[in-house]
């Protein structure tokens, strides 16, 4: 791809995603939208995904991100219904819309059936994650739809990869599937295991804030390669590297993590972005050389599709929700009383995504023999049409249903003061290390000094505290909106006056930086502080 048709896709999905931000839509289905409207625009180059850019390049940084935000020990504790899921589901996904693909389709092998349900199976990490932030789902439904989309796209590939080598003529047989897909979870779980320690070594080695940064960018694709490189799920490498360094995050040095949260947030942000209006951008290509099936038979067979692709999923996930629940009073106690809402939005939330394209654009055009693979561009329609089809139906449908249903979400007083608890009792023991330390001659500072870092630890013990209070009866403002403001003013007179300075030449424009740096220092801390 040129250079220019790049910059255009990277700055107007960005665009049309911080548009987003001021309407109800969720960016996704307002990035599709404009992909799609978009791509008939005249003069606009045809964006064709290329699966050996997707998934080796853009899908190791957005599973690094998923993972790195998500909780290891909340994911161990929906272990589960995550595994059942991610693993079962797709599986049961991929022989339910293939076998009626195959009923449905004239003409359609059974082995193409099986490859298009591989496609369709898993829901897409980008999507649940974007949704679940948007409309604010219970914290177990949230941690389950993140944990199923980040372990899902590996077992769909590597079901894409045994029904693609039947569907070529390569002779697959049961037993080769199951030693494939044991050789992908395995060694992907290995190699991640490999490289988690040996890597976060080494972040919590390197001195400089810019080389951990620089390592950072490169471990997600570090993960995806070494295990791609031994047949192994780089889905799984990524995952449970990502899961690891996340967990043991407090390690890294802190000017580490401030730039790493932003530089990964605005990576992400790009890259989502893209990635969604790619989607839409992709229906001139999908409807080139539809052929014989344009018109009333390629949209009933992609409604049917559709069709299978959601009922399968609520078919799957009740059973998995309460048979285990009848069968072990272990498990009930664990997980406690549970009702039908919950599991129905879990089905109803299983919106598909960029994945599923670019494994459809990987599929050959020959088979073994040299004869075209069968229906292979029905097959990329019906995938697109499946992709479009969960994304807005499900997408749009998704938070309303969700009000609807009035499931309890987080409880903001209970978390505050969950937090408040925590930070009075951080706020103790670092007032009885700060004793221990002035008690040495070593560490003697003038009383001020003294008083000020006391003062800190208290204005931070209290600031969360505050936040319970009631608000200011003249303004509207908490207490920490107030202190926000109040620093953001005086530190912006310091930075008015050092500016002011600077064009007078009584201070150069390499000690402005210095003094803008701390000022910017000064201003996250009091932010931080404030909550």
């Amino acid at each position: 791809m040129e250079v220019m048709p790049l910059l255009l896709l990277v700055a107007g999905s960005a665009v049309v995603a911080a548009a987003a931000r001021r309407t109800p839509v969720p960016a996704p289905l307002l990035l599709v939208a404009a992909g799609l409207v978009v791509s008939y625009v005249p003069g606009v180059p045809d964006y064709t995904l290329d699966p050996h850019i997707v998934l080796p390049l853009v899908l190791p940084p957005l599973l690094h991100t998923a993972a790195t935000d998500s909780s290891y020990l909340d994911l161990r504790a929906q272990m589960r219904p995550v595994m059942l899921l991610s693993v079962g589901y797709v599986l049961f996904a991929t022989f339910a819309v293939g076998w009626i693909a195959y009923l449905v389709v004239p003409g359609l092998p059974l082995t193409a059936a099986l490859v298009l349900g591989a496609v369709v199976a898993p829901p897409d990490a980008v999507a649940a994650t974007a949704v679940a932030r948007r409309v604010g789902l219970p914290s177990r439904v949230t941690t389950i739809l993140q944990g199923e989309s980040l372990v899902n796209d590996a077992t769909a590939i590597t079901a894409y990869r045994v029904a693609l080598a039947a569907a070529v003529g390569e002779g697959a047989t049961w037993a080769g599937g199951i030693g494939e897909f044991l050789l992908a979870a395995v060694g992907g779980i290995g190699v991640g295991l490999v490289l988690m320690v040996p890597i976060h070594w080494l972040r919590t080695h390197l001195k400089e804030a810019l080389l951990q940064n620089t390592l950072s960018l490169l471990i997600p694709f570090v993960a995806y390669a070494a295990a791609e490189q031994v047949h192994a799920s780089g889905v799984l490498a990524v995952v449970v590297v990502a899961l690891y360094l996340g967990h043991r995050a407090w390690e890294v040095d802190f000017a580490t993590r401030l730039q790493e949260e932003a530089v990964w947030r605005m990576v992400a942000f790009v890259l989502e972005s893209a990635v969604f209006a790619l989607i839409g951008l992709q229906l001139p290509v999908v409807l080139k050389g539809l052929g014989e099936y344009e018109g009333g038979r390629a949209a009933w067979y992609a409604i049917a599709v559709f069709a299978v692709v959601v009922v399968s999923r609520f078919v799957w996930v009740y059973p998995a929700t309460f048979l285990p629940r009848m069968m072990s009073e272990r498990i009930r106690e664990r997980e406690g009383d549970l009702d039908w809402k919950g599991p129905f939005i879990i089905s109803w939330a299983g919106m598909r995504g960029v994945v599923s394209l670019a494994i459809a654009f990987s599929i050959p055009l020959t088979v073994n023999g040299g004869e075209p693979f069968p229906e292979r561009n029905l097959i990329l329609f019906l995938t697109f049409t499946t992709v479009i089809g969960t994304l807005v139906v499900q997408g749009v449908t998704l938070p309303p249903l969700i009000r609807a249903l009035r499931l309890p979400g987080r409880d903001p007083q209970a978390e505050t003061l969950a937090e408040a608890n925590a930070q009075a009792q951080a706020s103790r023991a670092a007032e009885r290390r700060l004793d221990e330390l002035l008690a040495d001659d070593r560490n003697t500072l003038p009383d001020p000094l003294a008083d000020r870092l006391r003062a800190v630890l208290e204005r931070r013990r209290n600031s969360v505290w505050e936040r319970l209070g009631q608000a200011n009866p003249i303004t509207g403002e908490s207490v920490d909106d107030t202190y926000r403001r109040l620093s953001r003013e005086v530190i912006g007179a310091e930075r008015a006056v050092f500016v002011k300075l600077r064009d007078g030449r009584y201070i150069d424009d390499e000690m402005l930086r210095t003094l803008l740096r701390r000022l910017d220092l000064e201003e996250a801390a009091a932010y931080r502080e404030a909550g």
